[in-house]
């Protein structure tokens, strides 16, 4: 008969931690979140750290360019969705790679033969007040001149009134050239007093704006995640099946870091993935594998030079590999069984490969609750799936406003490379569903919350550090009575509009 585990499968919502010794010295502004992305050896340093152990999941739902600027800006990192043609996910590299921090290119562009009612129409949507005019309206046109609304008054302009006619003109403008460098575009704007700083090239096409307001932005993001060319660091997927050609595309993109995207990485096929990659491009190229969920997968995929594992099958809250399958792990004890091994690994070898925590996490507490338990970091889908950064669009269902969410085992994304046992190249059934998901707003200050509550909780327990947090953190399993009880109950609640609503738990 099949061999049985003697300990229950427990997912994170069972655990409690409980808290420690707090010196005065241990206050959340002090703590670090910053954690190993990929392997190192006993005594170095890794190849590339995060600032906050957030990643976003390979989903086509989740991670986009607009995705990994966003998070990188916050000191975590993006890996792009490969379930795409390889010249797509390229280019979606390229996009990250090439963005300059303060360089922004123009969403709010006109022409000059639009009308002011235009201007004004445009600006309600856009909510921006400087607006380029290039001659054909679009953000790279030839730079003719530019608006603000110090250019015009509607009180004393007819809505006809052309853009030609109010538009501050290109010879009345200071630009900056393609090589001007953010910290000397932001002197020009403080010496000329200028809001704004156009850059265009040597045919005076418009490349990008620089604008005063994001000098202070950019101060304000000290953990923003940036490689040796001040460019955002950032990932990108691959699957098992054309890597051959996939892998060296993302890395002439820019790729900093790749991941083998799979339901599960206890597979020959990723080993011979890995031992492709490491043939062609030894130890240069830094990539993930997994999802494992106990010490021999882990263990399988460390021989094998895997740069992270990621840990969890089925934990996903559009995942029904378990329902489909019956395949799977609680996420609590399959990540404490992986970090564990991880340890051992590291006591054996002197090699540290990080353990990445993927599903499983439908509350803020739950990623400390995995940090804990010895995850460096977390791959997230649903909760960065919220944000206005994510690819999905924004819908009002019943009234609420959400943005579609749907799984890669889907039928909507049908991502049977990530499925693939070797059989014919169509995904068989579904292992994910299509779903909402409630719109949060925009990824900073959602991401600045859950970090007030992951430092705070650290600090409960005396650790300044997550590795000190892992070796001080103390667990306890909870009963179902005890899940209730730390829930709001014998009260009687209020709504939003302060009305009495009944809720005795």
């Amino acid at each position: 008969m099949a061999f049985i585990y003697e300990e229950v499968a427990r997912t994170f919502n069972e655990y409690l931690l409980v808290p420690g010794y707090s010196s005065s010295e241990c206050i959340p502004d002090k703590v670090s979140l910053k954690t190993p992305l990929v392997k190192f050896k006993r005594g170095e340093e890794p190849a590339i750290s995060l600032n906050i152990p957030m990643v976003s999941a390979i989903m086509q739902s989740v991670s986009g360019p607009k995705m990994a600027i966003a998070l990188a800006t916050e000191g975590g990192i993006s890996f792009i969705y490969g379930s795409q043609t390889v010249e797509d996910e390229a280019a979606m590299v390229k996009k990250v790679k090439d963005y300059k921090a303060g360089f922004v290119e123009s969403d709010s562009n006109l022409a000059p033969n639009m009308t002011l009612q235009q201007v004004l129409d445009l600006k309600a949507e856009s909510g921006h007040s400087t607006m380029p005019v290039t001659d054909d309206g679009s953000a790279h046109g030839k730079l003719l001149g530019i608006v603000t609304s110090r250019d015009y008054r509607v009180s004393r302009m007819s809505p006809d009134e052309l853009v030609s006619s109010f538009m501050t003109p290109r010879d009345r403008m200071i630009v900056g050239k393609a090589s001007t460098t953010l910290k000397e575009a932001n002197d020009i704007i403080w010496d000329e007093r200028l809001n704004a700083l156009p850059i265009v090239d040597d045919d005076d096409h418009l490349m990008y704006m620089v604008f005063r307001k994001d000098y202070d932005s950019h101060k304000s993001n000290p953990l923003e995640l940036l490689d040796q060319h001040k460019r955002y660091i950032v990932g990108a997927g691959i699957n098992t099946r054309d890597y051959e050609k996939r892998v060296p595309a993302l890395i002439e993109a820019g790729a900093d870091v790749l991941c083998i995207d799979s339901s599960e990485g206890f597979t020959e096929w990723q080993k011979i993935t890995l031992a492709w990659i490491r043939e062609h491009y030894g130890d240069s190229v830094k990539v993930g594998a997994g999802n494992v969920v106990d010490a021999e997968g882990f263990r399988f995929l460390a021989e094998c030079g895997a740069d992270f594992v990621k840990v969890g099958i089925g934990g996903g809250s559009i995942c029904i590999t378990r329902e489909q399958k019956g395949i799977g792990r609680g996420q609590a004890t399959s990540l404490i069984d992986v970090t564990n091994e991880r340890n051992k690994y590291f006591e054996e070898t002197g090699i540290y490969i990080p353990v990445c925590s993927d599903g499983g996490i439908a509350q803020d507490h739950h990623m400390t609750l995995a940090l804990a338990m010895g995850a460096d970091f977390l791959m997230l889908g649903r909760y960065f799936a919220r944000f206005d950064e994510s690819p999905t669009a924004k819908v009002n269902v019943n009234g609420s406003f959400m943005k579609e969410y749907w799984g890669e085992g889907s039928a909507r994304a049908r991502n049977w490379q990530r499925y693939d046992m070797g059989g014919k190249q169509k995904l068989s059934f579904e292992e994910g569903v299509d779903s909402y998901v409630p719109y949060a707003g925009p990824l900073k200050d959602n991401v600045a919350m859950t970090l007030s509550k992951i430092r705070s909780t650290m600090c409960n327990c005396g650790s300044l550090t997550i590795p000190e947090f892992q070796k001080k953190a103390k667990l306890t399993l909870v009963s179902a009575t005890s899940i209730v009880e730390g829930m709001p109950h014998d009260v009687l609640l209020k709504d939003s509009s302060g009305t009495s609503t009944v809720s005795f738990r």
